[in-house]
């Protein structure tokens, strides 16, 4: 990479350390304040910069607001792209930019500019692979509606359930990455829209690349056009999309890895596996955790979704919730291997329980039509521990069984599968 002593806040003639992108779509209001504001900031930090607007489609007058002030500010240029869409905007701009760090932001720049360093920083360094920002960190400081922040922490919580990830917030519109890491990831993201940042890092984490994340100061943009109902569907589809090309396999994680991943560390000191005491504990306390997570989530969905819609929401995240940290924390399995299957089995477990908890309560309603509530309660408590019994049991037996040791080598030393015991 290129002497930053020598380009130190520059954005003149050459290739640019940091290539920003902004994509934007009818933000004639937004568009230059931003740009002015990003670009003296720019010229602040110790490298040479490009700022490339990504006008992508917009109907009002975004493109001469963009050509206007690229005019007048040195290192500003304006890629116009005939269709709409974040990600294919990303997409086009970083592919075809010289650039070996690549960043972007959204142009409402509701993240604090003074993370911008320690974003690229591991990046230039060559620390790290890509770097997001995260308003989900506890030194975070975000100012947001209590709406956004639930919408926002439901959708981590059922990523990291479903997909297995290990990110604490993939929407954050703030994130950069290293130019070749770039050209080997983009061809397999798929989605053109909000989905393609949490496309783009879940590949990543999937392909050994270490992401480095950086605690945000956010402030939510009041005007924000972002349709939640839309980008919630199609992050669902998206999800549901990128589990199918896991288990089959259209995906080439296991190429990607070898090729350009971070290859585990020489000599690993194998883990001990946790005993039954020490487990049953972990288990508890995390049962514990799920259960006020319920709760929360219940009453705060209540009054959006109503008394079964919201139950049955709350009740579905805490337990893909479960799963993922009974996997990690009490069973000790890390990794994405077999992932997919174990949520599978743990919704299996979630169904069977509910089943126990409901058919008691109807057991109880037909030989006692006038139960009290405190006997309806009694019951419940003794369904509900017999089926926690029932789902350690089964987590323990079925879900996450360590599978049988393989038979000895010819030489009489046993034979260790690598990524079984990871």
């Amino acid at each position: 990479m290129e002497s930053a002593a020598t380009h130190a806040g520059t954005s003149g003639p050459g290739v640019p350390t940091l290539d920003v992108v902004v994509p934007v779509h009818d933000e004639e209001a937004d568009l230059e304040p931003c740009l002015r504001r990003l670009h003296a900031h720019l010229a602040e930090l110790p490298w040479s910069f490009r700022i490339t607007v990504a006008e992508n489609a917009s109907t009002d007058g975004t493109l001469a607001v963009a050509q206007r002030v690229a005019a007048e500010l040195p290192g500003v240029e304006v890629r116009v792209l005939p269709e709409p869409g974040r990600g294919r905007a990303l997409r086009e701009v970083w592919l075809a930019s010289d650039s070996p760090v690549l960043v972007y932001m959204d142009v409402d720049l509701s993240t604090d500019l003074a993370a911008l360093l320690p974003l690229v920083a591991p990046l230039i360094s060559g620390h790290s692979d890509l770097a997001i920002g995260t308003r989900l960190s506890r030194s975070s400081r975000v100012v947001r509606g209590l709406k956004r922040e639930v919408i926002s922490r439901s959708y981590n919580l059922l990523l990291r359930g479903a997909l297995a990830t290990s990110l604490s917030d993939a929407q954050c519109g703030f994130k950069a990455i290293r130019a070749d890491v770039a050209r080997r990831l983009l061809p397999l993201v798929e989605d053109t829209g909000w989905f393609f940042d949490t496309e783009l890092l879940v590949l990543a984490e999937r392909s050994g690349l270490r992401i480095h994340e950086v605690p945000v100061d956010w402030v939510d943009d009041p005007d924000s056009r972002v349709d939640i109902v839309r980008t919630a569907k199609a992050d669902l589809a998206g999800i549901v999309r990128m589990l199918r090309a896991f288990t089959t396999g259209r995906l080439p994680v296991a190429e990607l890895r070898a090729q350009i991943g971070r290859q585990p560390l020489p000599d690993p000191v194998p883990g001990v596996p946790p005993g039954m005491v020490s487990q049953l504990l972990r288990f508890a306390l995390i049962g514990v955790l799920s259960t006020l997570a319920y709760t929360l989530l219940f009453l705060l969905l209540h009054p959006a979704l109503g008394a079964q819609i919201a139950n049955f929401s709350a009740l579905l995240l805490t337990a893909i919730a479960n799963t993922a940290a009974n996997r990690r924390i009490t069973f000790g399995i890390r990794g994405s291997t077999g992932a997919a299957v174990h949520h599978a089995q743990g919704l299996a477990v979630f169904v069977l329980g509910l089943a126990l908890t409901s058919g008691a309560l109807a057991v109880l309603h037909t030989a006692v039509p006038g139960a009290s509530r405190t006997t309806e309660l009694l019951m419940l408590v003794a369904a509900n521990a017999v089926a926690t019994l029932l789902r350690f049991v089964l987590f323990r037996g079925w879900v996450f069984r360590s599978p049988a040791a393989p038979p000895a080598a010819d030489d009489g030393t046993a034979v260790l599968d690598v990524e079984t015991a990871r």
